[in-house]
């Protein structure tokens, strides 16, 4: 046993760690320099918040199709696939010349969303034939989602100080650098698992996913450029039906994108309901937090006034409290129910993001709002995609992880496109040519963030305590033998 845990530890595990870091380098590299990037390109605050909608649309509808490609050809086969575009487009990232190309390569760099459920597969597979393997799994989890909040505050102050040092396209190319190195790593040290299930992938899904999705985030991009108006009714209704028809089409398929019983499984739904909703803080707001900092209050009388150098401390200690929020919940949940941590979690998250809103003159303040919700989403980053796994049948584990990255992206895709439209909510003429978000927009950032971390609480209460212990079989074995 001991042999064994040392080479998952030091083997895979050391190598999908350099896959995790630099995942979280590019989700925090980019944050302190969106400020920066919106007068390289000559748009507006709240437009790089569709700069974050277009890469969590695109990763949203990746991500179960990789996923379930990797349970059919192999995880490692489709995670060296996934490193191979993301390089490409961090590279293209840094000499994009117009806003049309950066926003394609943006989206396009959203495949490394699809790293961690992958990772997470080839740990569950490697440690799945052990008793313990669920506690094996979540182990890992942790130790390669440290790495990935380790790379966010790195790649967070790295990102500022950079910024502030170098032309814009040298800090850019920096991510593109990392992204090859990790793709070296893994075709040199990660072996293939071996573990495969029979099936394809199904098209028509994927073809009604893509198209429900454009719909509902178009429908809010027209929000944008002419308010409210009968046809962006239209087009999210036709979203709307389009989601709804998704749903049918798949649960109908033997062999589907999304496994809706899967989902609908009683130790599953309220895991994927709570990334969901989790999505719209965790990867919704980071786009509104940087600007806020950035925002001079001397011209239009609130924000922070931070450098992209100084706005990296603020995303750097935001970024480090998830960290530890990820650590504390492995010490806590093996003291106390996993659940009952998780439901504390979402709490945390309300109360720092909702504590803003009368909150947030100084940066002093703001940090430590920050850390408060950092902590409850670090310790959500952590354990949803291990429990998924726990709850899911052996073959299934990088569909059900996946859901939980697939339901969290599609939140945090809606709360970016719709905070987009509520951060240029309530400007007037007289504004000038400001290009800062108003304040009610931020404030109604900060009010959803809160409101959907309360209601990720509420769901986590309808999840059995077994479902972070065992795996689906197990549970519906024991559920058979009380009948």
């Amino acid at each position: 046993m001991a042999r064994m845990n040392a080479k998952l530890a030091g083997g895979v595990v050391g190598a999908l760690v350099v896959v995790e870091g630099t995942s979280g380098v590019l989700q925090g590299y980019y944050t302190p320099l969106l400020t920066d990037i919106a007068r390289h390109l000559g748009i507006h605050d709240a437009d790089v918040n569709w700069l974050e909608a277009a890469q969590l649309l695109l990763s949203a509808i990746v991500v179960p199709v990789l996923a379930r490609l990797g349970d059919i050809i192999g995880h490692r086969k489709v995670l060296l696939a996934s490193l191979l575009v993301t390089a490409v487009a961090s590279w293209s990232l840094a000499f994009a010349p117009s806003f049309p190309l950066y926003i394609l390569a943006w989206a396009i760099q959203g495949f490394y969303v699809v790293w961690l459920p992958l990772n997470i597969a080839i740990i569950h597979s490697r440690a799945r034939d052990r008793e313990d393997g669920a506690a094996l799994t979540r182990k890992g989890a942790g130790v390669i989602v440290a790495a990935l909040q380790a790379g966010a505050i790195l790649g967070a102050l790295a990102g500022g100080q950079l910024g502030g040092m170098l032309p814009l396209w040298a800090t850019l190319s920096v991510p593109a650098v990392l992204v090859t190195v990790a793709f070296l790593v893994v075709l040199l040290k990660v072996p293939d698992t071996g573990v495969r299930r029979e099936g394809s992938v199904d098209t028509l899904g994927a073809v009604i996913l893509t198209l429900s999705l454009v719909a509902l985030t178009g429908g809010l991009s027209l929000v944008r450029a002419d308010g409210f108006t009968p046809w962006v009714a239209v087009v999210i209704a036709i979203g709307a039906l389009l989601m709804w028809l998704f749903v049918r089409v798949e649960g109908a398929k033997q062999d589907p994108l999304v496994d809706i019983a899967l989902i609908k499984s009683p130790t599953v739904w309220p895991v994927i309901l709570t990334a969901a909703l989790f999505g719209v803080s965790v990867l919704g707001a980071q786009g509104p937090l940087s600007t806020f900092a950035r925002t001079d209050p001397s011209e239009v009388g609130y924000g922070l006034g931070l450098t992209s150098a100084t706005a990296s401390y603020l995303i750097g200690a935001y970024v480090m409290s998830l960290l530890v929020g990820a650590l504390l919940f492995a010490r806590l949940s093996a003291r106390f129910s996993p659940r009952g941590v998780l439901i504390a979690a979402s709490f945390l998250v309300a109360g720092g993001y909702l504590a803003l809103i009368p909150l947030h003159g100084s940066t002093a303040v703001v940090v430590g709002c920050m850390v408060v919700a950092g902590l409850g989403s670090g310790a959500l980053v952590a354990a949803l995609p291990a429990a998924a796994a726990s709850a899911a049948p052996a073959h299934q584990t990088a569909m059900a992880t996946g859901l939980t990255n697939t339901t969290k992206t599609i939140g945090g895709t809606f709360a970016s496109a719709a905070f987009a439209v509520a951060l240029v909510s309530g400007a007037t003429a007289g504004a000038g040519e400001s290009t800062a978000g108003t304040l009610s927009g931020y404030m109604t950032v900060w009010a959803i963030c809160g409101g959907t971390a309360i209601v990720a609480a509420l769901c986590l209460f309808a999840v059995p305590k077994v479902a972070f212990q065992h795996n689906i079989d197990a549970v519906e074995a024991e559920a058979a033998g009380a009948r």
